[in-house]
């Protein structure tokens, strides 16, 4: 897949991916969403942002983690017990 609204670029936020070259980190978004933001509430806060950008964030995130060994210190040992379920 490729990714049209997210940018690198090693001038600007430390060569962090961003949105569409604002100075936007996808991070920032993931965080959002994962805090249970709404997409509209992410639009107010960054009103250059646009549905499609939040959407793409999410799916670069991922693909990120797809293509990436994520060191087994930050995974938790076992799944949650029941009832101990996020959100999702």
């Amino acid at each position: 897949m490729r990714f049209e609204r997210i940018t690198t670029d090693p001038a600007q936020m430390g060569g962090l991916p961003c949105i569409r070259g604002l100075r936007i980190p996808v991070a920032t978004v993931i965080d959002m969403v994962a805090d249970g933001t709404s997409p509209a509430d992410i639009i107010y806060a960054f009103p250059d942002l646009q549905p499609h950008d939040i959407e793409q964030a999410l799916r670069y995130a991922a693909a990120s983690v797809r293509e990436r060994e994520i060191p087994s210190g930050l995974l938790a040992a076992s799944p949650p017990a029941a009832g101990e379920h996020g959100r999702w």
